[in-house]
């Protein structure tokens, strides 16, 4: 009998390439997961990995096997939503990987709706940044993750996961008081000499920067990097620098600041929900969702 969660195992190598990255993403050590794939090998009577170099590559056999890994655990993953919905009111735990600013303003009054409703449902939150929180749904660690994609800045998409968009939202300028008196879109390349704050989890915040100063003829000079929008407006508030918020980002913060639309193209940030396929009827997720999908 070949063991699922090796199966999962073997197919998270095939997906991120190295022992290390797998063992990694599971919180297990290199050599466990070696000796978990070493039991799988015996399992099924064929060897499934070669070491070439320092490297670990799947065999035609291990390739194989990763195939049929896909339809298997989608299917374990689809009965055990069918038997946990024999009856059809949503009971049991949801794992949802969020980041910060939607969690504040729309996950969290969500959750509480959904468990006024339902009160034999636990939901527990993970706050992640959005490519982590894609991988966190693949792997199994959530049921559901809500992440976010810049109008500038796409990113390759899950196309192994299905997407729902719950918001759009602009993107704004955060300029100090002494902008006050302007009034309509602000021109970017007024801002080419000034400092620029960006936020510091992930790449996407300085390209969607880099990419809307290069429309105007000019890199913005970055010279800050934070993890957290009320941080970034009150440096801004403070004189640091200017930068872009979205619209949720200002909701939670006392910063004194001068929000503007910037002048071109309107920036803005789309948050989607993505869940496996086999658990897109899965009651718990459709509750979820659908308290979401009134955002729009």
């Amino acid at each position: 009998m070949i063991d699922l969660a090796r199966l999962r195992l073997l197919r998270e190598l095939a997906r991120r390439g190295t022992m290390t990255a797998v063992a990694n993403a599971f919180g297990l050590t290199s050599s466990a997961v070696s000796q978990q794939f070493a039991t799988l090998e015996r399992e099924v009577g064929v060897v499934l990995l070669e070491h070439i170099g320092r490297r670990v590559h799947l065999t035609p056999e291990g390739v194989r096997l990763v195939a049929h890994a896909e339809v298997i655990l989608e299917a374990a993953e689809e009965a055990e939503r069918d038997l946990r919905t024999v009856r059809r009111k949503p009971r049991g735990e949801l794992e949802i990987a969020c980041f910060s600013t939607f969690a504040k303003a729309h996950l969290l009054p969500a959750i509480v709706r959904v468990r006024e409703r339902f009160p034999l449902v636990r939901i527990f939150i993970r706050e992640l940044e959005s490519p982590d929180a894609i991988e966190a749904v693949r792997d199994g660690r959530c049921q559901l993750a809500l992440t976010f994609t810049y109008n500038l800045v796409p990113r390759d998409s899950a196309a192994d996961l299905v997407s729902q968009q719950v918001l759009e939202e602009s993107m704004l300028l955060a300029l100090p008081e002494t902008w006050r008196s302007e009034r309509g879109p602000i021109s970017l390349e007024r801002l080419a000499r000034e400092s620029w704050i960006v936020g510091s989890r992930q790449a996407d915040d300085r390209l969607l920067a880099e990419r809307a100063c290069a429309a105007f003829g000019f890199v913005p000079r970055i010279n800050h990097t934070v993890d957290d929008y009320d941080l970034l407006l009150r440096m801004v508030s403070a004189g640091l620098g200017v930068g872009l918020v979205p619209d949720l980002g200002r909701r939670f913060s006392s910063a004194k600041v001068v929000v503007r639309k910037p002048g071109g193209t309107a920036l803005s940030r789309q948050v989607h929900a993505l869940t496996r396929g086999a658990l897109t009827g899965s009651p718990l997720v459709l509750a979820m969702t659908s308290e979401l999908a009134n955002l729009t």
